[in-house]
């Protein structure tokens, strides 16, 4: 993890594994670790709101020993119109790793890692690769052995969507179906590479818009926000195209094993109803308390490849 954590594209099975299962240990001991980050600067600069990413990361960098900078939307000079790639030079002068949540593309976020500095991918324009990370965590505390599972996500194709396909589709016998709406699913192309690296390990990857569509069985239902953070719709009614995919004890009845998870924050009654993200069938809560042992679990990892490959950016000379 030399450059942090920037795409679940950039992991393969192995690492995957070993990170959800390094967080549910940190999960249920958190302090079963050496605070490999003492003294390291950790810096989190979050563009876009957030509540449990950006707590739980600073959580984690502090109980493993970091100090931590914090830089809000108005507070560096990319507002007067210096490079993100300036930034990172900068950063990497005087940080160890920075943790990004910002609604610009992935590859944005590569130009702050170009010095060396360990860049976390807390939430791009395309993918939440540490929500990924988390959600699998949670399906190991629930289900512990993640072979075969049957995950149906239900809403708009986003952030957390192209996660959940990259994070799932390498997972051996896993089936994952995206129920979106027309217009707002995930891209074509992540669908077809997402099930090509699937059945590569007898699963499948795949994407529909009709009820009628719906899997027959299912392990895990899962839903989001149908506005995400940072993000606007063109259609003014576009709330009325999002209505058949709500989450409530009715679409659950199809399903009355099947436990149910949401990233939050919720929208009682739109994408899902109070009773079931409050009942008992519900890991939501589950999943927000694990956010803090998931970013343990990666910080701890960058850590590691500090010390194993230097920590200091590119480019510069210490006297």
């Amino acid at each position: 993890m030399a450059t942090g954590l920037l795409s679940l594209d950039d992991l393969d099975l192995p690492r995957l594994t070993a990170l959800t299962e390094r967080a549910v240990d940190l999960f249920r001991d958190r302090t079963a670790h050496d605070r490999p980050l003492v003294g390291r600067v950790a810096g989190m600069m979050f563009l876009q709101t957030s509540t449990r990413t950006r707590t739980a990361f600073s959580s984690a960098a502090v109980r493993l020993g970091a100090d931590v900078l914090t830089f809000g939307p108005h507070d560096l000079q990319t507002n007067t119109g210096e490079s993100l790639r300036d930034t990172g030079r900068m950063f990497a002068a005087m940080l160890d790793l920075v943790v990004v949540r910002t609604n610009q593309p992935t590859a944005r976020l590569r130009e702050l890692s170009e010095d060396g500095l360990a860049v976390v991918n807390a939430m791009s324009a395309e993918e939440h690769p540490t929500q990924g990370l988390n959600d699998l965590a949670a399906l190991r505390m629930c289900f512990g052995e993640l072979t075969g599972l049957r995950l149906l996500y239900v809403g708009e194709g986003n952030s957390t969507a192209t996660a959940l396909a990259r994070a799932l589709a390498m997972v051996p016998g896993c089936h994952t179906t995206f129920w979106t709406p027309p217009g707002y699913g995930l891209e074509p192309d992540l669908v077809l590479r997402c099930d090509s690296t699937a059945a590569r390990a007898g699963g499948s990857v795949v994407q529909v818009s009709s009820v009628d569509e719906l899997p027959s069985e299912t392990d895990v239902v899962y839903t989001t926000r149908w506005q995400t953070t940072g993000t606007a719709k063109a259609d003014p009614m576009w709330r009325e195209t999002f209505r058949p995919y709500h989450v409530d004890a009715a679409l659950l009845a199809r399903w009355p094993k099947a436990v149910v998870m949401h990233d939050l924050p919720a929208h009682r009654g739109e994408e899902i109803s109070a009773e079931v993200l409050d009942g008992e069938q519900s890991l939501a809560w589950l999943q927000g308390a694990m956010k803090m042992a998931s970013a343990m679990a990666v910080l701890e990892s960058i850590g590691r490849d500090i010390d194993t490959h230097g920590g200091h950016a590119a480019g510069f000379s210490r006297p």
